[in-house]
């Protein structure tokens, strides 16, 4: 088979502008970023805020091997199949961080024929969403350090900003840093760091935003830092809020694509569900709520970490009603959760199969207490087997879920089209979608409850940084927000080799910070970097360019 890289070459995409008018959008709506790339503007949302909306589809998955799962794989093929069986679907998915795809992951676009288009431009600076949300945050802390070297009116204790600079890359190197260092002139040194951008609180404010006028109201909100009385600092006590809005002027816009088959897409937001929120913006998912009659959208890593907090983050802060969640499972995933390691996981073994499966049940219990129908997708491998695949069809039978193999990565919308219509009857069956937890329980009472009911935790103990962070928080009126789990993706618990379904653990919190401009505390467990470090062999070293500019190596 081709590689990712290679069937987007060969692909015969649509001009963006098509795509724009075959949803109804006029000239007067959309802003071109080159052929096939477009934001859609404030205009388009005015004209259609009275517009019934669609019915909302999540993507979310199992615990997964540390190569992925192809959740946006499927989900874009389930996006394509839906759309080959008659139905108006617009797909929302997160744009692509530099980072993972320099490190890791080598791209995050989609894969084999379920990909979005153009995957280079998409992959790699897109339509410069990442760079301006990177140049916000990195303004913002430039206008904290001079502040201080320039009098510092406000009192801000410099060891307590609260504000870390950001870039769109991995790079361990950068998580502890001094500034101010070289003399008087340079100003006053003092610890700092850097996160990834997509793990700032200026990424979380633009996903959850839903106007420029919010987008400024949730900046100035911003808790950047303490004075040295311990009263707190805004950034719109710095007068920096207005500034870094209008370098998030066009950035707050969602951008439109297609999929290898000409499906609309809209990808805006960042991804990293296990440091932050994890989703496609507010303003993309609702648009495309207006657009179709389906949006298929997806949630980042297991529905442990993404589909919490697009449950109960996400969607109450804007009213959206899921009516259906497919999760996404590998036959690789689930015997890797059963104990079988990396190297291994092309050889049938259905003992380990039946062994880590229980992290299969216990997504799907998760799932069906926020009140919704659940499909179970399997995204088929090479390597998966008869037997294995009939395992899984037999425990999913007796979890009365309903099931589907996926094989859009190989065949593109033929092999989605079983997935898309089990979909479309769980889509039409009665749900009671309801957030987890009620806002008025106490910080530590909601991380309770989603550690037990979610994770399977016997209880939850608090570090005495995390207990006083806590007390700091509610005093200051953040204890009635929900509750951002930062986790390992590998595992239900915060311990990434409990693998399966752990039972007889306990969550530790080491800290807890308050992202009030998002409008979320973070919750800190384990060892969750905000800035991860890049691999032993990066995928960076197998990406590059010919001398007539074609890329390979992206996949």
């Amino acid at each position: 088979m081709l590689s990712d890289i290679d069937i987007a070459h060969a692909a015969k995409i649509k001009p963006i502008k098509e795509i724009a008018s075959a949803l109804g959008i006029t000239e007067d709506e959309i802003e071109y970023y080159g052929k096939y790339k477009a934001k859609l503007s404030q205009s388009l949302f005015d004209r259609l805020a009275d517009k019934p909306s669609g019915k909302l589809i999540l993507v979310t998955a199992v615990n997964p091997t540390p190569a992925g799962e192809g959740k946006t794989t499927t989900t874009i093929g389930l996006g394509d199949a839906l759309k080959k069986l008659g139905k108006n679907v617009v797909i929302a998915l997160r744009e692509p961080s530099l980072g993972p795809v320099f490190g890791i992951k080598g791209g995050a676009a989609g894969g084999g024929y379920a990909q979005v288009m153009p995957m280079e431009d998409i992959n790699l600076h897109f339509t410069g969403d990442m760079h301006a949300l990177t140049a916000a945050n990195n303004l913002l802390c430039a206008m904290i350090d001079n502040h201080i070297h320039q009098g510092n009116a406000l009192g801000i204790d410099p060891r307590r900003v609260l504000v870390k600079r950001a870039m769109d890359m991995n790079d361990r190197a950068l998580r502890n840093i001094v500034v101010g260092l070289g003399g008087k002139v340079n100003g006053f040194p003092r610890e700092d760091g850097f996160n990834i951008t997509v793990a700032s609180e200026v990424m979380a404010i633009l996903c959850l935003a839903s106007d420029i006028k919010d987008l400024k109201k949730r900046l100035g909100s911003m808790l950047i830092a303490y004075r040295y009385d311990g009263s707190p600092v805004y950034c719109r006590d710095l007068k920096a809020d207005g500034a870094m809005a209008v370098l998030l002027k066009d950035a707050i816009n969602p951008n439109l694509v297609q999929t290898l088959e000409g499906t609309p897409a809209l990808m805006h937001g960042g991804p990293f569900a296990n440091i932050a929120h994890g989703c496609n913006s507010i303003r993309a998912t609702k648009l495309s709520l207006k657009l179709g009659d389906y949006c298929v959208t997806e949630a980042g890593f297991g529905s442990d970490l993404g589909a919490e907090k697009f449950f109960d983050i996400k969607c109450r802060v804007a009213g959206l009603k899921p009516s259906a969640v497919v999760i996404v499972a590998t036959i690789r995933a689930l015997k890797y959760n059963g104990g079988v390691s990396k190297e291994n996981l092309s050889e049938e073994n259905i003992a380990a199969l039946e062994k880590g499966s229980a992290n299969l049940r216990a997504h799907i219990a998760n799932m069906r207490k926020y009140g919704l129908p659940v499909v179970v997708a399997i995204n088929r491998f090479g390597s998966d087997t008869q037997r294995e695949i009939d395992t899984v069809k037999r425990i999913c039978s007796e979890e009365k879920a309903e099931f589907a193999v996926s094989e859009v990565f190989a065949k593109g919308s033929e092999g989605g089209l079983e997935l898309a219509q089990k979909v479309l009857e769980a889509a039409e069956k009665p749900s009671d979608f309801k957030p987890l937890y009620p806002l008025d329980l106490s910080i530590k009472e909601k991380v309770d409850v989603i550690a037990k009911e979610i994770y399977g935790a016997d209880g939850v103990d608090y570090s005495d940084k995390a207990k006083k962070s806590i007390a700091e928080i509610e005093a200051l009126g953040g204890g009635k927000l929900p509750v951002c789990i930062a986790k390992t993706q590998y595992s239900l618990s915060d311990n990434p080799k409990l693998l399966g379904r752990p039972t007889g653990f306990r969550l530790t919190v080491r800290d807890v910070s308050l992202s009030a401009g998002a409008g979320f505390t973070v919750v800190y467990t384990g060892d969750i970097m905000t800035m991860p470090g890049l691999p032993k062999k990066p995928a960076a070293e197998n990406i590059d360019i010919d001398e007539n500019g074609v890329i390979s190596g992206l996949f």
